[in-house]
């Protein structure tokens, strides 16, 4: 059995922290700076990753190797397995045009600017984030504002604004699925935790947005939408986040939201938009509408039978879990990482029936049905979006590789130990960690798996929750979003705007990053000290 050392350079754990940050050194300064693609960068981080596990901590080549193996295999099932599903089912949509109706049947609720706002670029596009996520809602929402007669720099600035709250639970909870995988902390412990740091910020992100756009005056006469959408969202956020679980927790909140601001119209209008919005849609029948949305009425419906303890023991009678060859129980973990000496477990469980991932493909078969599409189409868009994904899956398996290689090397733990100095004010510092992740990786699931285990160990060595500590770097990492450079330039292109204006975008945007960042960090404070009695 190999035992871990968290001090391997001269014993030196000043040293060593500096050996153990290179893989992500490396990773981040590749993707943001040089500009590498994701998945190249994602590659270039893993070979880091493989060095300082073999030179650096002397790891048994072949125990790296089959770390490599073991976390690479996470990324592709259950994690990928999740999006990649979630990816066909909004693919069907667009495939079958029900898209088109979909975003058309929403564009003609109102023609107030400011209403629209809230409910394409904040509920529609928490609708898209929960769905699919990995840049769609910016995209879409943002291409539909600016095609409704938004200012191209506005509609990206407000769909970049929006896109938040609702990211810790985008592509179905993946970005949470991939933090209960490095981390080992129960998947509800986490959702609830990120719904409780989350929420308060979804209160009020909607009348922020007005407040952007139009400043108090425009607050003041949209307040009542304001309030209901971002009121509305908050509270079934936190519901479904804190009793159901991270899978439909956006989807639902921002259907709910969508509802609440229809029913208001019902009863109260807002004084006259100076400056009302264009009216470039489609009108479709009820028929139709109802029709665009069977696709996501199923993924609902799928996901919630999943959930059921009676489904989901059935489901589990085919699942089966094994110990991984050549890493399991092969490393000895030491104090102060653990209480004492123990060997490091990596099994491997495969419920390809129970896994959430199985709960929307079945939902794309049944909409398939519903919609006309026959097997033969199906398969096509099944393969097309396969062969569009492939540099994504190649991301997801080694980001996570990489997450494992460090974690069984013992150099996760090294940093734990070396962030563990900066005392008490960890749990602000904890978020922040997260919103630079995302910052320099664009993506919420990344920064979970580079750091989420990092913050557990860490957390730990200062007896603070390791449950609230990571769900504080998947919060914080959600405000880093708006900032990411392939967040920019998505918005920029699908508005159509002018690419020298990307800096004054980033700038823009960068204040309002730090502020909501911010408060995720003074939250993750109020909750690890003042109120601990109220985390999971």
């Amino acid at each position: 059995m190999w035992p871990q050392n968290y001090s391997p350079v001269g014993g030196s754990l000043l040293w060593s922290t500096a050996v153990a940050a290179l893989p992500i050194l490396v990773l981040l300064f590749a993707i943001g700076i040089a500009r590498v693609s994701a998945w190249k960068a994602s590659v270039i981080g893993l070979g880091a990753a493989l060095i300082v596990a073999i030179a650096g901590y002397r790891m048994p080549v072949h125990l790296a190797l089959s770390a490599t193996a073991y976390g690479g295999a996470f990324g592709a099932f259950p994690i990928f397995w999740i999006v990649y599903w979630a990816i066909v089912l909004y693919r069907l949509t667009v495939e079958t045009g029900k898209f088109e109706i979909l975003k058309d049947s929403i564009g003609h609720l109102t023609n107030d600017r400011s209403l629209q706002a809230l409910l394409i670029a904040f509920a529609f596009g928490a609708f898209l984030e929960g769905a699919a996520g990995f840049g769609t809602p910016v995209a879409v929402a943002a291409a539909i504002l600016a095609g409704l007669g938004f200012r191209p720099f506005f509609a990206a600035t407000i769909c970049l604004l929006a896109n938040t709250a609702p990211v810790a639970f985008g592509s179905i909870g993946i970005p949470l699925v991939t933090l209960n995988a490095t981390t080992g902390i129960p998947l509800r412990d986490l959702s609830a935790n990120v719904g409780r740091l989350v929420a308060p910020v979804s209160l009020f992100i909607p009348a922020y947005l007005v407040l952007v756009m139009g400043g108090r005056k425009e607050l003041r006469r949209v307040w009542p939408a304001a309030a209901v959408c971002g009121l509305s969202f908050a509270a079934v956020q936190f519901a479904v986040s804190n009793f159901v679980g991270p899978y439909l927790t956006d989807i639902l909140a921002s259907l709910f939201s969508i509802v609440s601001i229809v029913l208001l119209l019902r009863f109260w209008s807002p004084d006259y938009d100076a400056e009302p919005a264009g009216a470039a849609l489609t009108r479709y029948t009820k028929r139709e509408i109802v029709s665009a949305w069977i696709p996501y009425i199923a993924l609902v419906v799928f996901v919630l039978l999943w959930s059921l303890t009676g489904v989901k023991a059935i489901l589990n009678r085919v699942t089966f879990s094994f110990a991984w060859p050549g890493l399991h129980n092969f490393v000895l973990q030491l104090p102060p990482v653990t209480t004492h000496a123990a060997p490091y477990a990596a099994m491997y469980k495969v419920d390809w029936l129970a896994a959430s991932g199985t709960s929307c493909a079945i939902s794309v078969i049944v909409a398939s049905a519903l919609l006309g599409v026959g097997p033969l189409r199906l398969f096509r868009i099944c393969a097309t979006t396969a062969r569009q994904m492939l540099p994504a899956f190649i991301s997801f398996v080694a980001v996570l590789a990489l997450a494992f290689v460090m974690n069984y090397c013992g150099a996760t733990a090294t940093l734990g130990l070396a962030f563990s100095s900066v005392g008490h004010i960890f749990p602000f510092f904890s978020a922040l960690l997260g919103w630079l992740g995302v910052f320099l990786t664009g993506s919420d699931t990344s920064s979970n798996a580079l750091f989420g285990n990092l913050q557990r160990i860490t957390a730990q060595h200062l007896s603070l929750n390791p449950a609230l500590m990571a769900a504080a770097n998947s919060s914080g990492g959600v405000m880093g979003k708006m900032i990411s450079l392939q967040s920019i330039a998505v918005a920029s292109a699908a508005t159509g705007m002018n690419p020298d204006d990307e800096p004054k975008l980033f700038r823009f945007t960068l204040r309002h990053s730090i502020f909501l960042a911010a408060i995720i960090g003074v939250l993750s404070m109020i909750y690890a000290y003042a109120v601990p009695g109220w985390t999971r």
